[in-house]
């Protein structure tokens, strides 16, 4: 070997080996740190009994809630101690199969307003009526929007408002399965209005219809990115979780499920009609929360982005029926209620208010 060669090769170990005394004296560098586990079910406690069908609920400022019956037409204010109290009965409310007081929205100017919207069945039709809550009691019940067909089943039912301060309303098709096709009408659909019962700006039908094409959808929430998802009740085979986009036709009565079918949207999740029958939605930290009627359960759907992961149920056949899931303010836990007093014969005040913790 040449002697330059070889005094190259020595500076080049020499080097090499400073490098390593140095690194060798350098702490250690710290690994990143894992990515927090999202939010799961980790313990679950009776908040209140004695409840008769409660249907729909929304939040108060004050960390309280309104509940609906559905058979009984009761408005009831529920404290996080558990303490309820009947503040009034809403008028004009007819109950018979799946009809009655159904859904309940607080509204989100409610500290100057305050207002609060209920979708109920009447004698003649479903419909959406604004009161008022004085923090003692109800009043001032005023219809904005009637006209959509009443039945003894499929009268979907849920109202939300929107991060846009629109209200949504989930209407089923009526036992007439070609309403849900029919843009013009008010059933089969998610409808979208003004506080004072007009259709939003930017609908795009020029009417109430914000989408379409659904059998009797019941729970709506909307996660992070303000994308708007619903729960859907399917006929023999498939109950859905549907990602809503304005216009969209999500298939029914043509399609139950995935069908694949040009012009129609399919759902991002469905299972069998004996595990879900869904009803109530919520969102809490990157994962969607499922009321299972029939299943008897509560779904956990993890998302990431638009797509929905798999399914975990949670509570089967611990509670009976589950009918609605709400997120308490600022996530950390659940309010779940049973809806077992829907049964035909089923005796008054057998439901329950529960919260689940979540870790």
């Amino acid at each position: 070997m040449h002697a330059r060669t070889l005094r190259r090769l020595g500076t080049a170990l020499a080097a090499t080996g400073l490098v390593a005394a140095l690194l060798g004296a350098a702490p250690a560098a710290t690994p990143p740190a894992a990515p927090a586990p999202l939010s799961a079910p980790a313990a679950i406690s009776q908040l209140s009994t004695g409840w008769s069908v409660p249907w729909g609920m929304d939040w108060l400022p004050d960390g309280s809630a309104l509940y609906a019956e559905r058979d009984t037409h009761r408005v009831v204010r529920l404290a996080p101690n558990g303490t309820r109290t009947v503040v009034g009965t809403v008028p004009n409310v007819v109950s018979g199969g799946e009809g009655g007081l159904l859904g309940l929205a607080v509204s989100p100017n409610f500290a100057t307003d305050r207002a609060f919207y209920v979708f109920h069945t009447a004698a003649s039709d479903n419909r959406i009526a604004r009161l008022t809550f004085d923090g003692t009691a109800i009043g001032g019940y005023q219809p904005i929007l009637t006209g959509i067909a009443r039945a003894t089943y499929h009268n979907g039912g849920r109202l939300a408002f929107g991060p846009d301060g629109h209200l949504y309303a989930t209407t089923g098709d009526a036992q007439q399965t070609g309403l849900a096709q029919n843009t013009q009408s008010l059933n089969g659909k998610i409808l979208r209005l003004t506080t004072t019962g007009a259709p939003a700006p930017g609908n795009p039908f020029g009417n109430h219809v914000y989408s379409y094409g659904h059998r009797n959808p019941q729970g709506l929430a909307w996660d992070a990115a303000g994308r708007l998802w619903a729960a859907e009740l399917g006929q023999n085979t498939w109950d859905e979780l549907n990602l809503i986009t304005q216009g969209a036709n999500y298939g029914w009565p043509v399609c139950e499920g995935v069908c694949g079918r040009a012009g129609m949207t399919d759902p991002r999740r469905t299972w069998s009609t004996a595990e879900a029958s869904p009803s109530g939605l919520a969102y809490a930290d990157g994962a969607l929360y499922l009321a299972a009627l029939r299943g008897q359960r509560l779904w956990r759907i993890p998302l990431n982005g638009t797509e929905a992961g798999t399914p975990q149920a949670y509570y089967q056949g611990q509670l009976g029926r589950l009918r609605t899931v709400a997120t308490v303010p600022g996530g950390t836990a659940l309010w779940l209620s049973t809806s077992n007093g829907d049964s035909a014969g089923a005796p008054q005040g057998r439901d329950g208010v529960h919260v689940v913790t979540l870790r």
